[in-house]
Order: structure tokens, then sequence, then C-alpha cells
């Protein structure tokens, strides 16, 4: 496992004269859902009057303000997005209806992730925690998860919730699962005969289908960024974390509310993600093994291909070494 050395730089999130946290932070999930709102409407004007120039970087943009809406559907797992607990869960349902995921379903499993960091028991790094997967499956799944992350994520949740073993056994949670299931269905069936009727299909291309297929595979990497390819079990030593000290790093870490502080938010699960960059001198390595924060993505996302020839993850795994040996 490759480290980056360590970050001589922390960021302090901006406070304001009564020490409170800046009103940009506090309102960052808002301005995220009115750039995806303004980046699609720009798109489709521009789609209007073939003015393709314009649309794709308005695509690119919408992707990644797609990206920062499906990070936010993490923090109302946690119940962090919003105080109000009614409509935190209700950004969460509406976020995960328009990405193809069950909310409720989503917040049990993530638990796993939290209480079982990269080991066999995290099922959100299925099957990179699996000593038994083949390297050739592990590859493919990879390959699959990186390319079609829209689709294979509620895959991958579907699969955790219909297994045998599942870690999902209360009945009134898998009732609730159900019926997000039957919503989801619903409302893409009105959405798609819609689409079907009125004959905006290239609409529904250019400011939705696209955009939602490139944002799901910048959740994917990023996903796999912050922890595939690290030979650890705990928050430092299974987790690339980015501490930018630059104003692109900062305002890019605030579009993805914070989510580059990956390590914090293991290690302070409770934390809004407006309070974790006061955080990040936990992210200093203590003891042999834990990964120092990177100065950006680009340096993390060159660890991270250093590793995925043969993506695995978790301190569980016999060490590379060893094996090429015998």
């Amino acid at each position: 496992m490759s480290q980056h050395p360590t970050s001589q730089n922390v960021i302090e999130t901006p406070n304001d004269e009564h020490g409170h946290t800046h009103w940009v932070h506090r309102a960052a999930f808002s301005l995220i859902a009115a750039g995806l709102v303004a980046s699609q409407v720009a798109t489709g004007f521009a789609v209007y009057h073939q003015w393709y120039w314009l649309a794709v970087p308005m695509v690119v943009l919408a992707s990644h303000f797609m990206h920062g809406a499906l990070i936010g559907f993490h923090e109302a797992s946690h119940g962090s997005l919003r105080k109000n607990r009614f409509l935190n869960d209700l950004d969460g349902v509406l976020a995960g209806v328009l990405s193809f995921m069950s909310f409720t379903l989503y917040r049990a499993a993530h638990q796993t992730h939290h209480s079982h960091l990269a080991t066999e028991r995290d099922v959100e790094l299925w099957p990179f925690v699996k000593v038994n997967s083949p390297r050739w499956f592990r590859r493919l799944v990879a390959f699959i998860e990186l390319n079609l992350g829209v689709a294979f994520t509620p895959f991958l949740f579907a699969k955790v919730f219909l297994q045998k073993d599942t870690p999902i056994r209360s009945r009134k949670v898998r009732r609730r699962v159900w019926a997000e299931f039957a919503l989801i269905g619903f409302f893409w069936t009105l959405v798609l005969s819609a689409v079907a009727y009125w004959q905006v299909w290239t609409y529904f291309l250019w400011t939705f289908l696209v955009p939602g297929i490139i944002a799901g595979n910048l959740q994917s990497w990023r996903k796999y960024i912050e922890h595939v390819g690290l030979s650890g079990h705990t928050a430092r030593s299974a987790t690339r974390s980015i501490v930018a000290n630059t104003w692109s790093g900062r305002l890019l870490s605030l579009t993805l509310l914070h989510e580059p502080f990956h390590g914090v938010h293991h290690l302070r699960v409770g934390l809004p993600h407006t309070e974790l960059p006061k955080h990040a001198a936990l992210l200093e390595p203590v003891t042999e093994g834990e990964v120092a924060p990177f100065p950006n993505y680009r340096t993390a996302f060159m660890d991270l291909l250093r590793n995925l020839s043969d993506p695995r993850s978790g301190s569980h795994w016999p060490d590379r070494k060893t094996e090429t040996i015998h």
C-alpha cells in the first residue's frame, strides 16, 4: 500500500463574527440543488436552440451538482442534512427516488459500512472485502461499477436486501423498503410515460439521463478513491481523505458537502458536513499503516490507480508480496 506524505496544511472552516459556521457552508446543499436546476434548465435551453457548444459544458456542470445531491442523500441517511427530521427524511426519499434508490434501505445497509469498515461484513465494499473472491471477478465488478454506477449501486443494495443472510431483518424496515421500491416504480412509470407521450426523449437524455450516468460514475470513483486498495480496517488506515489548501480545492469540497474529509466522517459519524473541516487534524497518522490526507483528488486518484489492478479492501487480506512469493 502506498501512502502520501504527511499533510502540513489543515483547513479551517470559515467562521462568521459570532464564531458560527459561515452561512455558505450551511446553505451548501440548497446551493447545490439550485445549481442543479439552473444547469438543467440551461441545458434544455441550449438543446432547444441547438447550441451544443453550450449544452455539453452544462451537462458536465449538472453532473457535478447531481453528484453533490447524491452526497446529500448520504448525509440525510445519517440524519444530518437538515435539523428537522421530517424534512431530512423527505429530502432523502426524494433524492433516492430520483436515483433509483430506497432511502430506508441505504440508511440500514450503510450502517454496516461504518460498524464493519473494510471487513467482510462491510456490504458496501463487496466483493473487495471477500478474500475468496477471485481477482478476475473483482476486476469485472470494478469495471461495471466505475462505468455504470447509476445501475450498479441500486443493484448492490438490492442484493443486500434480498440475500438470505441480509443484515436488514426488521419487519418494519423491510415493509418500508418495499413501499419505497413501489414508489420508485410508480414515479418512473409516470415520468417515462410522460416523456413518451410528449416525445421529449432528446431533452430527457440531455438534462437527466446523460448527467445522471456521469454523476453515478463520479460517485463510484469517489467511493473507490475513499476506500479501495487500502490495507487497513480503521478510519485512518482504510480511508483516503483530501485536505486541500487551494481556493479551488476548498470550493470543490464545499460542493461535495465536505465529503473529501471522509476520514473525519468515519471518526465522528454524527458531525454534519459543515463541521468536518474543523476536525481535519484528526486525519494525521498516529500509528504505522495509517494514510495521511492527500492535498487533492489527483494525487489520491493516482494512489488508487496503483492498486486498482487487484482491487481489494481491508487488513484481513494476505500480503500481496507474500502472495507473489508463494
